[in-house]
């Protein structure tokens, strides 16, 4: 097929002008169709070249979605006559005032990336409320919530909602786990790092991963530490058997088969599983992976321990994913699936065994409500000694983490993980 002639007006051939075209086509796949940003990311960015273009289009539609109800205040109080929801023109300037406003990105320079793509429309009128905004107040020091989760976390977590946006306002740091735990002091020092917990490197954003030290020889994997936390809880492995359910990508995997135990990693997805296959293969883990879906498949004999790490809405990744505040979660079926798989794992656990369950929300109907739901086995209360330093269990001696929790470090994801045993 002929390709059609290209517009002099087009302003794909400035330099900067394809990055900002692929994050305006994010923003509005989060916005307009209710996509996941990492679903979204890699068929959009497939086509610019350069590893520091996609690097700054990922960013800059992030960065809009981080402070979308900030931006908006901003642009509405610039304009006369309010500009539709979903006006090509209100994107434009959402993307542009997050370069300018958080990224720093100099204002000639974005002026010159971001017109070209309002090719046939209001030019002028977007120059002049970016103009305009830069000469007012600018930005809150913490991020509005969008309307949806501030009226839910505000009647869930009163005491933390603040907390919990404040710990929005910034992309998080870069965890690591160690294959080795009892490397820790060494590779935070070879790293230039602090460590939280032994396992643990935390490092400032910044520069590929795989150029960091380590990486080609398998000694650690990205993970926040929140996450970290369910199988820390099961302890050391000493050769029993585990089953992670929902394993992949397999930072759980990983952790636990580190730990000494004998796992066997379930996941429906296939795709999925092809990333925790690559995973384990680099970091020289043994593992035996099945692709199953957790609500047919019946084991041949009980393990020692389950982990369930539960398909969830995932709001407590908002610091590093805040797509999640902006789309539509089906919450009902998502609790619906998290009892189903705990009723599952608490059959598939031998006499004396141990279950994990774990989600990365914020929602109490998906952490604390489901493990007050467990009946049928008894409640192993988490301790203090088996979570990183500054982290303490609730009195139910559950665990839950937010935004806001070791903000002086950095923060952490939001996290709930609750354990029982027979």
């Amino acid at each position: 097929m002929a390709r059609a002639p290209h517009s002099p007006n087009s302003g794909d051939d400035l330099p900067g002008v394809p990055a900002r075209r692929a994050a305006l086509r994010l923003l509005d796949a989060v916005l307009r169709r209710g996509d996941p940003l990492d679903q979204a990311a890699p068929p959009v960015l497939r086509a610019i070249e350069r590893g520091d273009d996609r690097a700054l289009a990922l960013a800059i539609a992030q960065e809009a979605l981080r402070w979308l109800p900030d931006l908006d205040r901003l642009i509405d109080g610039a304009t006369r006559q309010i500009l539709p929801e979903d006006a090509k023109a209100r994107s434009v300037l959402r993307l542009m005032l997050a370069q300018a406003l958080r990224l720093g990105l100099p204002p000639h320079a974005v002026i010159a990336t971001g017109l070209p793509l309002l090719v046939g429309g209001p030019r002028r009128l977007a120059h002049g409320v970016f103009s305009a905004v830069l000469r007012g107040d600018g930005l809150p020091a913490s991020p509005t919530l969008p309307a949806a989760a501030q009226e839910r976390w505000s009647t869930a977590w009163p005491s933390r909602v603040e907390a919990i946006a404040a710990g929005l306002a910034v992309p998080p740091p870069l965890d690591l786990a160690l294959r080795d735990a009892a490397r820790t002091a060494e590779w935070a020092e070879r790293l230039g790092g602090i460590s939280l917990a032994p396992g643990h490197v935390r490092l400032a954003r910044g520069g590929a991963i795989e150029s960091l030290e380590g990486f080609a020889e398998g000694a650690w994997w990205v993970q926040d530490l929140a996450a970290s936390v369910p199988a820390r809880l099961l302890g050391p492995g000493e050769g029993r058997r585990v089953l992670d359910l929902c394993a992949a990508p397999g930072g759980k995997t990983m952790q636990l088969a580190a730990a000494g135990w004998q796992v066997t990693a379930l996941d429906k997805s296939a795709r999925r599983l092809e990333r925790l296959h690559e995973n384990v293969a680099r970091v020289g883990l043994s593992v035996d992976i099945v692709t199953a879906d957790a609500m047919q498949w019946r084991p041949s004999e009980l393990f020692d321990a389950v982990l369930i790490d539960a398909p969830c809405s995932a709001t407590g990744t908002c610091r590093r994913h805040p797509d999640v505040l902006h789309r539509l979660i089906d919450q009902s079926s998502l609790e619906d699936l998290q009892r189903g798989l705990l009723e599952r794992a608490s059959g598939a656990i031998r006499a004396d065994g141990r279950l994990v369950y774990a989600v990365c929300s914020l929602e109490p109907g998906e952490g604390e409500a489901q493990a007050a739901w467990v009946k049928a086995l008894g409640p192993v209360p988490i301790t203090a000694d088996q979570l990183p330093a500054g982290l303490a269990p609730t009195p139910e001696g559950w665990f839950r983490s937010d935004p806001g929790m070791l903000a002086e470090h950095g923060g952490i994801d939001g996290f709930f993980a609750a354990m029982w045993g027979k």
